[in-house]
């Protein structure tokens, strides 16, 4: 179960993602958390930098989608901006939305990655619905209280990533 809550990618920024290192495993599809990984929390503002990301990864043939715990307004706002499709009140980590969100982008798990700022809902559920999985640094510290209390646990498996990681650096 543990293992379900490691992303297969952990990198700072939507900028820091090896695009190419996701075309050569046949990734088509990317399946997008909205507050503090596209946008700041509760903010409908794209920074250019995000935005010029956006228009690069439709150059390099990625589909893309928002999938938000959000309400429907607030992803609206910012999907229409990035003219890219979305899916609100998603109830992440269930993977219903997960699901949904590949048939609207018409693509397999195998072809498909989650990128999320957290890991018991983008994490986990990416990785329940079998896809790569990819975290990223949240945007900013400010968010939502629930999230405040899960960053706590957030850190304890972070630390546990990092240990196993240096363990297997260790063996080769």
């Amino acid at each position: 179960m543990i293992d379900k809550l490691y992303p297969d990618l952990q990198v700072a920024s939507l900028m820091d993602i090896p695009l190419e290192t996701l075309q050569a495993r046949k990734i088509r599809a990317l399946i997008l958390d909205l507050d503090n990984t596209i946008t700041e929390w509760n903010s409908n503002i794209v920074h250019n930098q995000v935005g010029e990301w956006f228009q690069a990864i439709k150059k390099a043939g990625f589909k893309a989608c928002i999938l938000s715990n959000n309400k429907e307004q607030r992803c609206l706002a910012v999907a229409k901006r990035l003219d890219i499709p979305f899916i609100y009140k998603a109830r992440k980590p269930r993977r219903a939305a997960f699901y949904r969100a590949m048939e609207i982008m018409k693509v397999k798990p195998e072809e498909t990655a989650v990128i999320g700022d957290q890991i018991f809902t983008d994490v986990l559920g990416g990785n329940r619905a079998g896809l790569f999985t990819i975290l990223v640094t949240p945007l900013a510290r400010k968010e939502f209280f629930g999230t405040k209390i899960s960053r706590a646990m957030e850190k304890m498996v972070l630390y546990r990533l990092k240990r196993n990681q240096k363990r297997k650096a260790r063996r080769f």
